[in-house]
């Protein structure tokens, strides 16, 4: 149960990102390398203190999931919020969080982990919930279609790292786990606009403001709490979770960005919440099986 409420409280520290990316002017890599700088420096009194011992438990193969989960992260980014630049809040938002269909595939590939009728089922219908919700607000210009192309190819990203991540997480602490990765993830955004030539530092008070936003609220309060989540639930859990994203963004964006709210955004909240419940009252029910026939 603490780990679903984490998930929910994840959800919706995470919706706040895609307003935050909105209100800089700062290039997508360089938004994405500070949100993840910001986020290692405030976690480091307590990684050096407490964590560091963790890391001579690493072995080469843990160290190479930690890079190739770091790698998937920072291109995530880069990607989703480079897609903000051409299509709505909505739109990216909802198709950032098709998450499930890439875990659900991923999973059952990778880790063999099989999913019910009832799952699926319970999938789609969030996921037709986060359609219905940007419905009225999807764009159809060459602009806006490739804004949600990355916006996909982010996804598909931000999936891989969850996927990865879930083997990592289950063995490390959070604040190890997560100051590896985040650590990883800043040093190849720091690659990355470096080699773009963006400035690192020619940016007004708010652009610093916004970057130290993203660091505490969405990473920290957000990305963290799943992280911290996934030592009880896959990562198919946590894309299901994320689905919520939608509905927080919404609101801040009609409130912050004057962006206009539908009817039918009600009717695909309603759908994403009884979806998400239908998922997480399954998974619970099947884990209480299991453990009775244990």
């Amino acid at each position: 149960m603490k780990a679903y409420i984490a998930l929910i409280i994840g959800a919706l520290s995470i919706s706040t990102s895609a307003i935050f990316v909105k209100f800089t002017d700062a290039p997508s890599s360089v938004i994405a390398f500070y949100r993840l700088f910001f986020a290692v420096v405030f976690m480091t009194p307590l990684f050096a203190v407490r964590h560091v011992k963790e890391t001579k438990l690493m072995n080469k193969k843990d160290w190479a999931f930690a890079v190739l989960s770091g790698a998937l992260l920072a291109f995530h980014f880069i990607l989703w919020f480079e897609s903000l630049r051409y299509t709505s809040v909505a739109s990216s938002v909802v198709l950032v969080t098709l998450q499930p269909i890439f875990a659900f595939v991923g999973g059952f590939f990778f880790f063999k982990e099989k999913i019910t009728m009832s799952e699926w089922v319970s999938a789609l219908l969030a996921i037709l919930g986060s359609v219905v919700i940007s419905w009225g607000d999807f764009r159809v210009s060459g602009e806006a279609l490739y804004g949600d192309m990355l916006a996909l190819i982010a996804c598909a990203m931000v999936t891989g790292y969850w996927l990865v991540g879930q083997h990592l997480r289950k063995q490390f602490s959070l604040i190890a786990y997560t100051y590896i990765v985040y650590g990883i993830a800043s040093i190849v955004l720091g690659g990355y606009v470096a080699l773009f030539r963006y400035s690192f530092f020619s940016y007004d008070r708010d652009d610093w403001l916004y970057f130290i936003l993203l660091a505490v609220i969405p990473t920290l309060f957000g990305h963290s709490l799943f992280n911290w989540a996934m030592k009880w639930v896959n990562a198919a859990m946590v894309s299901m979770a994320i689905l919520l994203e939608p509905i927080g963004a919404i609101i801040l964006a009609y409130i912050w960005l004057d962006e206009k709210v539908y009817l039918s955004q009600a009717i695909g909240s309603f759908f994403i919440i009884v979806g998400i419940g239908a998922y997480m009252f399954g998974k619970h029910v099947k884990r209480i099986k299991k453990n009775s026939c244990v």
